[in-house]
């Protein structure tokens, strides 16, 4: 199994769609700090995170270079407890690594304008007509 490294996440993400605004930087950044909860392992629980670091988790979800897991394990009282976890992609952040941008093209809408001919668009001085 591949290693995956901040690089080829960075990549990954500024290959995708909904982040290809992104600069190297910014998609370097993102990819370490990402990597950084991960450490060595390939899950973690989504109690560690901060609101605005889920939040980022849900977008790179939404990307398909996450997705979530959930055990349930029954408490000795008896009761249900469920514990949500953050898993990456790997296979697919290797895809959309190696594929290159995945830009959608942007359906261009019809505009009242493209109908009106290039002559209405010049400026004219007012007309007058002489009255004899």
């Amino acid at each position: 199994m591949e290693v995956l490294t901040s690089d080829s996440l960075a990549t990954a993400i500024r290959n995708s769609a909904s982040y290809v605004h992104l600069s190297v930087d910014e998609s370097s950044y993102l990819a370490e700090h990402i990597l950084n909860f991960f450490g060595y392992s390939d899950r973690i629980i989504d109690n560690v995170l901060h609101p605005e670091d889920r939040d980022t988790f849900y977008m790179l979800e939404d990307a398909t270079l996450m997705e979530t897991e959930r055990e349930e394990t029954t408490l000795y009282d008896g009761r249900e407890w469920r514990i949500h976890y953050w898993l990456l992609r790997h296979s697919e952040i290797f895809n959309r690594r190696d594929s290159g941008p995945q830009v959608v093209p942007e359906a261009a809408e019809p505009s009242v304008y493209d109908e009106i001919s290039d002559d209405l668009w010049s400026r004219k001085g007012p007309e007058t007509e002489d009255e004899e």
